[in-house]
């Protein structure tokens, strides 16, 4: 039986994540701090189904400052999810928190792992790190230049990650996500506010003239990449994990509207710093070596979240 750590675990991405490896079989070491960037309840929800598996068991801890071989103990592989998240609020006086929690922690657990026989380190890192690029679709080899201390954080890490890998032998794999959504997803990531907004009536506030294009990826299709990446290629490669498309942003909110039933009230505003105006991911390398192919599209996956939002705030609505 195979034995994983999973960081963030409690988080929207952690949470699939582990569900996936004990529906598998597996054993799963969660790690996670409840940092205060949404409220503690969100998480425990998460952790509903989780708690009830006596292969998983759970640890309330900061990666930044913990004893670490603890949560090391017999296992055979980590999968990294656990960050600081948010774009726009990673300037000022917060990007200490992001160091702390995305550069800092990432290197002691490195660090704790070198040495060790693991069969996969896989980082979960983001298309923050391209930035703002005419070169598209994004491309592994092509240039990262962030244009967010959130993306320069994950960057940072990444690069870690491979010196880990070269020096120490460390079977470091890097996923670079793209706008991931779905069922648990964070109450600040846009689809979550805009469903919300949708089903109870509200304004809803836009960054931007909604032009701008992402790649958007559901959740269960990224979970199957972060599990594939446990087993398939080699260390030390970095891979693209996208939706398999791009669309604008007014696009998904006419598909929210026919979800919802009633026309959106949109409030564009101004774009905010550290936004970028595209994303689209090449998945070419990831298809190959991890047999990575996306298969939900926008509107189903977008009619799973509403479900789950709707079960969550149905309750305001009337």
């Amino acid at each position: 039986m195979k034995r994983y750590l999973v960081t963030g675990a409690a988080g929207f991405i952690g949470s699939h994540v582990s569900e996936r490896l004990i529906d598998a079989g597996s054993e799963v070491v969660g790690v996670d701090c409840f940092t205060d960037y949404y409220p503690r309840e969100i998480k425990e929800s998460n952790l509903e189904r989780l708690r009830s598996s006596d292969r998983f068991q759970l640890s309330d801890a900061d990666l930044a400052s913990a004893e670490l071989d603890p949560l090391l103990d017999g296992v055979d592989a980590v999968i990294h999810l656990a960050a600081q998240a948010g774009v726009r609020a990673s300037w000022g006086r917060s990007f200490q928190t992001y160091l702390d929690c995305n550069v800092r922690s990432t290197q002691r657990l490195l660090e704790a792992v070198k040495g060790r026989d693991l069969d996969r380190f896989v980082y979960a890192s983001s298309s923050s790190v391209y930035g703002q690029t005419d070169d598209l679709p994004m491309r592994e080899r092509g240039l990262t230049c962030p244009v967010s201390p959130y993306g320069v954080t994950k960057l940072a890490a990444e690069h870690l990650a491979v010196l880990y890998h070269r020096n120490y032998g460390v079977p470091t794999v890097s996923l670079r996500f793209f706008t991931v959504y779905g069922p648990r997803q964070r109450p600040d990531m846009a689809f979550h506010r805009f469903l919300k907004a949708g089903l109870l009536g509200q304004p809803l506030e836009v960054y931007g003239d909604g032009s701008q294009t992402r790649d958007f990826t559901f959740i269960d299709d990224t979970v199957t990449g972060i599990v594939a990446a446990l087993h398939e290629g080699t260390p030390g490669e970095v891979f693209n994990l996208g939706g398999g498309g791009s669309v604008t942003l007014n696009h998904a909110l006419d598909v929210i509207e026919r979800l919802v039933g009633r026309t959106l009230d949109r409030r564009y505003g101004d774009q905010q710093m550290g936004d970028v105006s595209d994303t689209r991911a090449d998945n070419s390398k990831a298809r190959r070596i991890l047999g990575f192919t996306p298969e939900t599209t926008l509107e189903d996956g977008l009619a799973r979240e509403f479900s789950w939002v709707a079960e969550l705030y149905g309750h305001q609505s009337t």
